[in-house]
């Protein structure tokens, strides 16, 4: 911890006077650190990071954040040396009851529609546990074919996390994608792994985007993601069809954007999962 410290300070210009464990690490472990100059900031560290852990996070976030028109938390500091490190701007947490989720809505429409500049991402870092592939692709159906479903559906098939017809199922689905997807559209600019978890609520109940896994993909991805594990508000999906409209269909579909997701939840966890990709394959039978 004092070699850690010490980097924090030589990063922020400033001693640090306080070091508190707190929850959002998830892989790594999280600090509230106070400094001698009155500032509070977050901070996590991992003993044994993937390559590049906290760099893509730090990118992660600086796209995100760069069109202005959703809370992302600034990027103070970050280093894949060790200890490896990423330093972020504190927000005072609040209650999830008083979320403003219209507002919500609004912000992360005009995020999507700020766009991305390909499908995938331009420097083709991988995305999440699974390591899924994210190399430029020139439509949303080449990029959820070749860079989610049919990765997803080897490795299910290759650690045994999915029974054959499933594996089977999904392959075929990702050749109807034409046919499955809905109207074709500019890619995104996505979180990637907005389920509630990644949705930090301030003291005012304004909504930020933390943890992401972002990549330019169709807008649906993280609606759907936004019902696979609830935690947000109607108000929220009302706003969003509000100022940037969806395409007819769309609820038909989120069980399509829910298979990756599941398919990684499969391959990690398995139990219900597994019952639950079915249950999504179901739906495009």
């Amino acid at each position: 911890m004092a070699g850690l410290a010490a980097e924090l300070e030589a990063d922020l210009g400033s001693a640090v006077t306080s070091m508190r464990a707190v929850g959002g690490g998830d892989m790594a472990e999280a600090f509230a650190v106070d400094l001698a100059d009155g500032r509070r900031v977050f901070a996590k560290t991992h003993a044994a990071p993937p390559e590049g852990f906290f760099s893509r996070e730090a990118g992660d976030l600086r796209w995100l954040r760069a069109p202005d028109v959703l809370p992302v938390p600034e990027v103070l500091a970050v280093s894949d040396e060790a200890p490896a490190r990423l330093v972020l701007e504190w927000i005072a947490p609040g209650g999830r009851s008083g979320s403003d989720e219209a507002a919500f809505g609004r912000d992360l429409a005009a995020l999507h529609r700020a766009g991305a500049e390909t499908f995938g991402r331009t420097d083709g870092r991988t995305t999440g546990s699974q390591a899924l592939p994210n190399e430029p692709c020139a439509s949303w159906v080449e990029f959820f074919a070749e860079r989610r479903l049919l990765p997803l559906a080897r490795m299910a098939a290759d650690r045994g996390a999915l029974p054959g017809r499933l594996v089977s199922e999904l392959e075929g689905v990702a050749g109807r994608l034409e046919a499955l997807g809905g109207p074709a559209e500019p890619p995104a600019r996505l979180h990637g792994d907005l389920w509630a978890g990644n949705r930090l609520v301030d003291a005012d109940g304004r909504s930020w985007l933390i943890d992401p896994a972002s990549h330019g993909g169709h807008r649906e991805f993280d609606l759907a993601m936004m019902r696979l594990f609830g935690g947000f508000g109607e108000p929220a999906f009302r706003a969003y069809d509000e100022v940037f409209p969806l395409a007819d269909g769309w609820q038909d579909r989120i069980g399509l954007h829910q298979l990756a997701p599941l398919v990684v939840h499969a391959i990690k966890f398995g139990g219900g999962y597994v019952s639950a990709v079915d249950d999504a394959l179901a739906g495009l039978r």
